[in-house]
């Protein structure tokens, strides 16, 4: 085949068109591409082909490929070509990407996010307000400042579940775990994974050419003989989520925690811990840390996103000075820091009595919500355990037979396989992100139960 041949046949095009007007064509070329026929990268017929096996002008087909060139879903290339563009979730990481829809395919109800319920976040106006009265111009004093805000300081170090030698705050959990492992680990080095676990940190794993060793969990955290196999060959960090797990909502217990941390001293100095305590402020249960019995080896991250507003962009990180003092001084050769406007505002909201008194009704919603459906399913034959946070994470027979029955019915949930750390012929799963669910868990329960069955 020419390679300067169009992958998309004129014939084959010019004979989906229906309406033949600028509109139409342009509307035709999407529907093709939103299904699949027309592919990220293939190549469009010419104008003046296309027109001549439509019959129209060739102003009319320039119109259509402008109209579609305007929306973001081809690109014209000059003498080369007009191309189909990828979608625009092609910008997010793999595992991301797997989970990301167009945005113009909106279900009746979408339980796949993994985002807290935007009714149950504290009002930020106040709060705002009351920063911007205190600084009224984004500035600062200089650029030398510490990065963290003494007022915010303090109030991390007295919420903290152990002593941390360092605190400062970054923009968002991933950010901390990046430039954590950036600090103990190198290129081609093991670091352990839940299996389960997050997506984005296999994603990010991928990115820094690092080898993931799933560690597989119970209903405790993970489990000591996963992790020592983990530590037999040879990892030098160990990624966990304390609380609320995601995807299954577990939590680790104490009497867990003391294990791994003693089998972490047994093993020797060289591995570090870092824990994503990502809805630490929403979840129900106590705030567990490997850091109480290791804590110069542990970097404890704190997110406030699930329970104050993802876009606020900020998480906590607190661990040895070993750690975070490098860590601090890259980041000082790229962002800085944390906007102090962003910092004042969590500060007040973390001490402000109504804000304090939104985010506990919110926990006690998310926990009442995850009770509602667990009892629900189990009236329709189905038993799982209920978790914290936000997120329920449901055993189906067949994945992807789950997906397209809850599609159906106008249900979104996340697949299971982005989760999981290595493959599996085993029973797949399904995410459902409870804390959404305000309303009508009686129908969302018969429909999750219809779509796990064979």
């Amino acid at each position: 085949m020419n390679p300067m041949e169009p992958v998309a046949a004129t014939s084959s095009l010019a004979s989906q068109v229906v309406d033949r007007s600028p509109r139409g064509i342009a509307a035709t070329v999407a529907r093709l591409v939103r299904t699949g026929v027309l592919a990220p990268g293939d190549r469009l017929p010419t104008v003046r082909v296309l027109a001549h096996e439509l019959g129209v002008s060739p102003a009319t087909v320039s119109g259509a490929f402008q109209a579609l060139s305007a929306v973001g879903l081809v690109v014209s290339r000059g003498r080369a070509g007009t191309y189909v563009l990828p979608e625009p979730s092609s910008w997010l990481p793999p595992r991301y990407r797997s989970m990301a829809h167009p945005a113009h395919d909106v279900p009746r109800l979408d339980l796949s996010s993994g985002t807290p319920d935007p009714q149950l976040l504290p009002v930020l106006g106040p709060a705002l307000a009351r920063a911007a009265q205190h600084a009224p111009a984004a500035q600062t004093g200089s650029y030398l400042a510490a990065p963290v805000l003494d007022a915010l300081e303090a109030l991390l170090r007295a919420s903290w579940p152990f002593a941390p030698q360092r605190v400062t705050v970054v923009d968002g959990a991933l950010d901390a775990m990046g430039r954590a492992l950036d600090q103990v680990t190198g290129f081609g080095d093991r670091v352990a994974v839940e299996d389960p676990g997050f997506p984005p940190v296999f994603d990010l794993l991928e990115q820094m050419g690092l080898e993931r060793v799933p560690v597989e969990l119970d209903e405790h955290g993970v489990r000591p003989t996963a992790l020592a196999a983990a530590l037999a060959q040879g990892v030098r960090a160990v990624v966990l989520q304390p609380r609320a797990h995601n995807p299954t909502g577990r939590s680790l217990s104490p009497t867990r925690a003391r294990e791994l941390a003693a089998l972490l001293r047994r093993h020797g100095p060289g591995v570090v811990v870092i824990e994503d305590d990502h809805s630490g402020e929403i979840a129900s249960a106590r705030d567990v840390s490997l850091g109480t019995y290791l804590p110069d080896r542990v970097v404890h991250v704190r997110s406030y996103s699930k329970s104050h507003g993802p876009d606020l962009r900020i998480a906590a990180v607190g661990g040895p000075a070993t750690v975070l003092d490098p860590m601090v001084a890259r980041r000082m050769l790229g962002p800085g820091w944390t906007s102090r406007l962003l910092q004042r505002v969590l500060a007040d909201l973390l001490t402000d009595s109504a804000a304090i008194a939104a985010v506990a009704h919110a926990r006690r919603l998310y926990f009442a919500r995850q009770r509602t459906l667990v009892e629900a399913l189990a009236a329709h034959g189905v038993q799982v355990r209920a978790g914290d946070g936000v997120n329920l994470w449901l055993p189906v027979h067949d994945e992807r037979t789950a997906l397209v029955r809850l599609e159906a019915a106008g249900i979104r949930v996340a697949p299971g396989a982005p989760f999981r750390a290595r493959r599996t012929d085993s029973a797949g799963h399904v995410r459902v992100t409870v804390g959404l669910l305000r309303d009508d868990a009686e129908t969302v329960a018969r429909a999750l139960a219809l779509a796990s069955v064979a």
